[in-house]
């Protein structure tokens, strides 16, 4: 067969216009070169594609068929293009990036929307799991990015790049003794006084007050627990907002814990080479997180 999509490109024209002139307009061409074209088409198929009346013409029912064949031939066509450019300005051919799953959604799925609408040829992998499981993923090469909650300083196996910050706030059920202190201060004598949910992460310890604590390596099951009233516990902001946690909790005012926002770091290997949608993706999640989605 000698059809090339250039000949495919006209027949879908002439097929959505319904005539050789007016798809020869839209194409930039002589009328007498797309008809010619749709009869070298139809000799090198071997298929009668329209019927002739006059000015119009309509597909055949080979042709409806051909139509559908040579839409999806033109968009792989497309995609390969793409695809081709993408790589030969250095883009990512394919990544895979690991989130921690506390960190805020919406900026997340924004940024997804975008990064599909930025890279369209990407070949996208995104794992999710515990603050430590996503810096296991690159550890272990099974993805090059993570984004995680800052716990304390990184391994010297990984480069870590600031990204933005998240409020975070003490945290009480409103069920609970502290509760009732919520319409003023409270000290950290009053939070000594009771047991105190710590954030659990392997060689880091998380500030305790209370001589009574439980851990927990998600800030998921630690809302849970603090919204059942076990204790009090330090949250980022979007944890408690949470539609199953934020009525059954309150914040406390606490002026002795002057908490900074909870930093949101990006992580790769050290020595691994970033590449342009790697740091737009950095860039923008940090304009995203500032924003708040």
């Amino acid at each position: 067969m000698e059809w090339t999509l250039e000949r495919l490109n006209q027949f879908v024209a002439v097929a959505d216009c319904g005539s050789m002139t007016q798809a020869a307009r839209r194409l930039g061409r002589a009328q007498s070169a797309v008809s010619m074209a749709m009869g070298l088409l139809e000799a090198d198929l071997g298929l009668a594609l329209f019927h002739r009346v006059g000015r119009s013409v309509h597909l055949t029912p080979a042709g409806e068929v051909m139509l559908l064949e040579a839409r999806a031939l033109l968009n792989q066509a497309q995609a390969l293009d793409l695809r081709a450019r993408g790589l030969a300005a250095g883009q990512a051919a394919r990544l895979c990036v690991s989130l921690d799953e506390a960190l805020p959604y919406p900026p997340f799925a924004r940024l997804l929307r975008e990064l599909a609408q930025q890279f369209p040829a990407l070949e996208l992998t995104l794992l999710n799991g515990t603050a430590a499981e996503v810096a296991r993923d690159v550890q272990t090469r099974r993805a090059e990015l993570a984004f995680q909650f800052d716990r304390g300083p990184a391994d010297a196996q990984f480069a870590q790049r600031y990204v933005a910050g998240v409020p975070q706030m003490v945290f009480v059920a409103r069920s609970h003794a502290l509760a009732a202190t919520s319409h003023g201060p409270v000290t950290r004598e009053d939070l000594a006084a009771h047991r105190q949910l710590v954030m659990h992460i392997e060689g880091v310890e998380d500030l305790v007050i209370s001589p009574r604590i439980w851990r927990s390596d998600s800030f998921y099951v630690m809302a849970d627990m603090l919204a059942d009233g076990i204790g009090w516990g330090i949250l980022p902001r979007n944890i408690a907002q949470t539609p199953d946690i934020e009525p059954r909790i309150v914040a406390l005012d606490c002026p002795e814990l002057r908490l900074p926002p909870l930093a949101v770091r990006m992580l790769s290997l050290q020595g691994a080479v970033l590449d342009g949608t790697a740091l737009w993706i950095q860039q923008r999640l940090a304009a995203l997180l500032i924003q708040g989605g």
